[in-house]
């Protein structure tokens, strides 16, 4: 998942919350100058720029290469939508960091809350607490939909999947556990097991019992009725005919993610999450949602799962929960974690309830609701994809569009009436984004899909810069 991340080593005041309008700028720009006045080197170059061979020696010689190649400038610093390199270039994310600066880079209230707390209360014994996790678990509660009033809170996603998985095996007495086949969900053990979108080669078996459905990809799948229509309950069906088939009776959980954002951003139809936890209740199963991506308003919902009114047995939240900050949540119901404390539930990490990471949290959670930003991801979200849907007129490789609010899927193609994928495309069109400036995100799996994910805070004014950019690039990949 190419992305990139930077820090910004000042801050300013917060703009007030305001309606959108056809003018919007960004919530906030710490009084940086952006839009089209603003040249692409207005920051000070330093003395060697990206190419500083000093810097790139002791990071091949020091860094282990955790997700291929890294990317090919040294980022000074970040605020708002935007990056600057040590070229002094200006750089559009529109990946959001790892998809996680909710609320773009180095917001001025977070900054503020980072700065306070760490001066008075930054980590703890694990079971030691503080007001910040218990007003955090508490909030998230009153947010969350159902009764998931009980609140664990770690660091990553993979870490919030993984003790998922593991109590939903503890309260249930069972270990099979199904997955959706481009689901994403953490490298850990039994994250790592249930993620089928790719990088599953050479570590071996993964944990015994780890099953697979095909996922609701409507665009490609080989389920299509008489009509022509997707027909995803006879996919579904028949997924789970073949886990029955395997299952030795031992099935504990089914963990999704509403939208399979890592997966190329394949949104289930409306339905398909009613019937999946149908299907799981007449199984005895229990259903983890996995709101990594999708979580605090990104969809123009607070919670992408509450489109489809349904109620998972766990949910889990990370990259949008810390804003750009390592912090992850698993909600889960007062009779679940009353079985899996009966039975000795353990999950004891460094830094389970630490007080620094949820006082952020308990600031995102103020500023998403307090700037009805779900609201604003639904609008602005609606016009990223109606100039997505206008390129797509203009240029036969875009396949497909796809997503809610704002993490929309750009699917690129070799043909139309096949839909054969074009990974390789789409590695030129990121390419050249990024020489015109910007950041952005081709999924892993031998797809060329681009998931685009800028913050939330994004304004009109860089949303039509970053199609002017997609426009050139693919115009320029395939002259």
């Amino acid at each position: 998942m190419a992305a990139a991340e930077g820090r910004s080593p000042a801050h300013g005041t917060h703009t007030a919350p305001r309606e959108l309008d056809g003018d919007d700028k960004a919530r906030y720009d710490n009084g940086m100058a952006s839009g089209p006045g603003v040249h692409m080197n207005d920051v000070t170059k330093p003395q060697r720029g990206n190419a500083d061979p000093v810097f790139w020696e002791k990071a091949q010689a020091h860094l282990v290469r955790y997700g291929g190649e890294f990317a090919p400038f040294i980022v000074e610093r970040a605020r708002g939508s935007f990056m600057w390199d040590a070229d002094g270039r200006r750089i559009l994310d529109f990946c959001s960091g790892q998809m996680s600066a909710i609320l773009g880079h180095s917001h001025p209230e977070i900054a503020e809350v980072v700065q306070r707390t760490v001066g008075e209360l930054d980590h703890l014994y694990s079971t030691i607490l503080s007001r910040p996790v218990v007003d955090l678990a508490a909030r998230l509660a009153e947010l969350a939909p159902g009764k998931l009033d009980r609140v664990l809170l770690v660091s990553t996603g993979g870490e919030s999947n993984e003790a998922a998985i593991r109590m939903a095996k503890l309260a249930t007495g069972r270990y099979e556990i199904v997955g959706l086949s481009r689901s994403w969900h953490g490298v850990t053990g039994g994250a790592a097991s249930a993620t089928y979108s790719s990088s599953r080669r050479g570590y071996g078996p993964a944990q015994i019992g780890s099953f697979v459905l095909p996922a609701p990809d409507s665009y490609r799948s080989g389920f299509i009725a008489a009509d022509g229509t997707y027909d995803w309950r006879a996919e579904l069906d028949f997924g789970f005919e073949l886990i029955d088939r395997q299952s030795t009776g031992a099935l504990a959980a089914c963990i999704a993610e509403p939208i399979l954002s890592s997966g190329g951003v394949l949104e289930p139809p409306v339905g398909y999450m009613s019937a999946l936890r149908a299907k799981c209740i007449e199984r005895g199963m229990l259903l983890i949602f996995d709101e990594a991506q999708t979580g605090l308003g990104r969809t123009g919902d607070l919670f992408a799962s509450e489109r489809d009114h349904v109620v998972p047995d766990f949910l889990t939240l990370s990259k949008t929960l810390g804003a750009g900050l390592p912090l992850a949540a698993v909600l889960t119901t007062p009779q679940i974690e009353d079985i899996c404390h009966e039975r000795g539930f353990l999950f004891y990490t460094t830094h389970a309830s630490d007080p620094l990471p949820a006082a952020v949290g308990l600031k995102v959670l103020e500023i998403v609701i307090r700037d009805k930003l779900t609201e604003r991801a639904r609008i602005l979200g609606a016009h990223l994809r109606d100039g997505l849907l206008a390129l797509q007129q203009r240029h036969a490789c875009i396949g497909n569009v796809r997503g809610r609010g704002l993490l929309v899927g750009l699917d690129l193609v070799q043909d139309r009436a096949t839909k054969a994928p074009a990974p390789e495309l789409a590695q030129r069109v990121a390419r050249i984004c990024l020489e015109l400036g910007m950041m952005t995100s081709v999924v892993r799996g031998g797809f060329g899909i681009f998931r685009i994910a800028p913050p939330i805070t994004v304004s009109k004014q860089e949303i039509e810069l970053a199609l002017d950019i997609f426009d050139r690039a693919i115009s320029k990949s395939l002259s």
